[in-house]
């Protein structure tokens, strides 16, 4: 892990879970969307985080940008515990220090008002500057990310859907923030313009120094944008290392698994098989969260959660980690 005090967000043995409906009217089911989560993101990072639909990436996410509060655990933003702090101090640090980019941007920005409007509520929020100062800094935004000047008088109705998301990332970037979260910031688009926004998030990263948690279904983009990447599964990370080391050097079964499934322009897809669905969120396996679709599961994953282990730079969770080295034509014939 980074040192504490060069640390930009960090969270330790991180809990939320949700209550859900079900069953009848008076039953209600604990849903565990985040177990044990550590994370730690140093200023300038880039840190993706992937994993199948519903395994806790978003409320991750939701958690570093304190939308949700833990029912464990610490979240810690430049050093700070974010929920020992009392409520306006809070919502400054949070609000001068993450910014956030949600999935789609035509719910995310209010459609009743022009972009410069939007562009300068944050700043009026939080008083930066003077009047003239922040309309100077709406433009010093719309510049910032390609937008031309008159792009300040329109609705965002009236922008296409790479425009909106543009702006959503200027509003995001409004207070100069040291984080900022993008959550799946391109699968609201058409497949023209996602390559043109996500060059935009890595031009801006670059520029201005940001540490930037990237959230996304696609693999592929996550290791093409990411510094670091970490995978989740039914609410816990069971694996983070350096994205040039994903696939090949992952030692977690489930990694392999899920970055086996990518297509590759060049190479044929060879996807090592998971046989079984993901089990429900409100009834986790015991152990090891992933046994029940493991090729590698015996008594000792159904009985202890694996401990972390650390090893070339890869921190996983897991009792019989893939071997260093290891094809995954290697793994489909063990698998079989």
């Amino acid at each position: 892990m980074p040192d504490p005090i060069e640390v930009q967000a960090e969270l330790r043995g991180v809990h939320v879970v949700h209550k859900a409906r079900s069953g009848g009217l008076f039953t209600r089911d604990r849903v565990y969307a985040l177990t044990g989560a550590d994370l730690a993101v140093s200023p300038g990072e880039t840190v993706g985080i992937v994993g199948e639909s519903g395994c806790g990436k978003s409320t991750l996410a939701r958690v570093l940008v304190g939308l949700q509060r833990p029912a464990q655990g610490t979240v810690r933003l430049r050093g700070q515990d974010l929920w020992a702090m009392k409520e306006g101090e809070r919502r400054e640090l949070i609000g001068t220090g993450v910014g956030m980019i949600f999935q789609d941007p035509a719910t995310a920005l209010n459609r009743r008002l022009p972009v410069g409007r939007i562009l300068r509520d944050p700043l009026d929020v939080h008083r930066r500057g003077t009047p003239a100062q922040r309309e100077e800094r709406v433009k010093e935004l719309l510049d910032l990310v390609g937008l031309p000047p008159s792009a300040a008088g329109a609705l965002p109705g009236q922008l296409s859907g790479g425009q909106r998301q543009r702006v959503a990332v200027a509003r995001a970037l409004a207070l100069e923030p040291g984080l900022v979260i993008a959550d799946e910031p391109t699968s609201a688009l058409d497949v023209s313009v996602r390559a043109q926004v996500l060059n935009l998030l890595l031009d801006l990263k670059a520029r201005l120094g940001l540490a930037l948690v990237f959230v996304s279904h696609d693999i592929q983009t996550v290791r093409r944008m990411s510094d670091r990447v970490v995978t989740m599964y039914l609410g816990r990370i069971v694996e983070q290392g350096p994205a040039d080391g994903v696939p090949g050097r992952a030692r977690h079964p489930y990694t392999r698994a899920l970055f086996s499934a990518t297509p590759g322009l060049i190479s044929p897809i060879t996807p090592i098989p998971l046989v079984g669905a993901v089990p429900s969120a409100t009834r986790p396996p015991s152990g090891c969260p992933f046994r029940t679709r493991c090729w590698r599961a015996d008594d000792l994953c159904a009985a202890e959660m694996p401990a972390v282990q650390e090893e070339d730079g890869h921190l996983f969770h897991c009792h019989h980690p893939v071997t260093a080295g290891a094809t995954d034509l290697d793994l489909i014939q063990e698998r079989a």
